[in-house]
């Protein structure tokens, strides 16, 4: 039996080329089309809506009491008692302090013995003015005695000031060894024990005395963020500006909120050059005392969209500084866009600019994707993603 000859024998070599390049083109757009198909993969879409929300711009700020005092000693001796513990809290006149005053009293005593002798001589010379007096005017005696006798007594007078004077420092310094509360408020740390030596010279306070009933929060804005406060704020000037300003809120250092909000008041007048930076001051209400010198936080300032187009974080990427999101057209194929951010909430990124409502993004998934490429949309509702995980 004769073997069979192929169809493709009897025909011409270039023919026969060109039914092999059809056959492997064929077989290419076959392989594309399958491996489009496997592209298209299912991923979540959200369709973006402009939802009323509120932003916060958020501040590092550290906490002073409003009155923050150092105690020292305003005399030299032997801290003999201290009637207070570190922490404690305090009214203003409470004895705080007790250096010894014995030295102190002795001077008192003298000064008051010096004082006394100075009046005995005061008394004395009035006593020779006044028999002088009727002699000069009888000519008995000259006029010089008596203008000696008078001198003797304005020089007598003078050393009862004196003393007088001396009697009073004496009494203050006696004063100073007792060292009381100059202002209600909390006790910090004590570096010193009884039996220390303390004076004005030492570099150490006995103590700081903080009045916490306010707090002031200090914190400071770049000069970007300066420049949209001072565009964006109503009012004439900055004085009237700053007063615009909504109340804050402070973050404590564990991210919990604190439960009194707190008012801007004040600003600095300058930058600071080597920070690039301008101060401001908020203050807050202390009454329970939850807050203390040199606690640390971030003051939150509030913004309000009415209607701002929200976007998770998760659905956004970043490429060569820029954050991106890809956006679904109506072909199913995806695109990344850039966007502006104007505000950060929570998980949740408000946006200025790049996308609007109505149009449609990518949720999750964006480590497969690229320009171009076609998915299969789910949609996923965003008020539902906002009713479980609130703004």
């Amino acid at each position: 039996m004769k073997p069979k000859r192929s169809v493709f024998a009897n025909l011409p070599a270039g023919l026969l080329y060109s039914v092999v390049i059809l056959s492997l083109l064929s077989g290419c757009g076959a392989s594309e089309a399958h491996m489009e198909g496997q592209q298209a993969a299912a991923l979540p879409v959200l369709k973006l809506n402009a939802v009323p929300a509120t932003t916060y711009r958020e501040y590092s700020a550290t906490l002073e009491g409003r009155t923050n005092v150092d105690i020292r000693p305003q005399v030299e001796g032997i801290l003999d008692k201290i009637y207070v513990d570190e922490g404690a809290f305090v009214k203003a006149g409470q004895p705080l302090f007790k250096i010894n005053d014995r030295v102190y009293t002795e001077v008192q005593s003298n000064a008051s013995a010096t004082l006394l002798a100075a009046k005995a001589n005061l008394e004395k010379a009035q006593l020779e003015v006044d028999r002088l007096t009727p002699l000069v005017n009888n000519n008995v005696v000259g006029e010089v005695q008596l203008k000696t006798a008078q001198a003797n007594y304005q020089a007598a007078k003078a050393a009862v000031a004196q003393a007088q004077a001396q009697l009073g420092s004496a009494g203050i310094n006696v004063g100073y060894t007792l060292i009381t509360a100059p202002v209600s408020g909390y006790i910090g740390r004590i570096p010193y024990k009884v039996g220390a030596l303390v004076g004005r010279a030492e570099p150490q306070p006995l103590t700081v005395l903080s009045d916490v009933n306010q707090m002031y929060a200090y914190f400071s804005m770049s000069e970007g963020d300066f420049l949209k406060f001072k565009n964006e704020t109503a009012g004439g000037s900055l004085a009237d500006k700053v007063k615009q300003l909504p109340q804050v809120e402070l973050k404590l250092a564990d991210n919990t909120i604190y439960t009194e909000k707190g008012k801007i008041e004040t600003m600095e007048g300058q930058f600071d050059k080597t920070m690039g930076a301008i101060s401001f001051r908020a203050t807050f209400p202390n009454g329970a005392g939850l807050l203390r010198t040199g606690n640390t936080g971030k003051i939150r300032i509030p913004e309000q969209f009415s209607d701002a187009v929200v976007i998770p974080t998760e659905a956004t990427y970043e490429l060569q500084d820029k954050v991106m999101v890809f956006v679904v057209a109506d072909s199913n194929k995806v695109t990344g866009v850039p966007i502006t951010i104007s505000g950060k909430s929570g998980n949740y990124y408000f946006v200025e600019k790049g996308v609007k409502s109505g149009q449609r993004i990518v949720y999750s998934g964006l480590d497969r994707l690229h320009d171009g490429t076609v998915i299969a949309p789910q949609q996923m509702s965003l008020d539902s993603l906002l009713k479980v995980r609130p703004l």
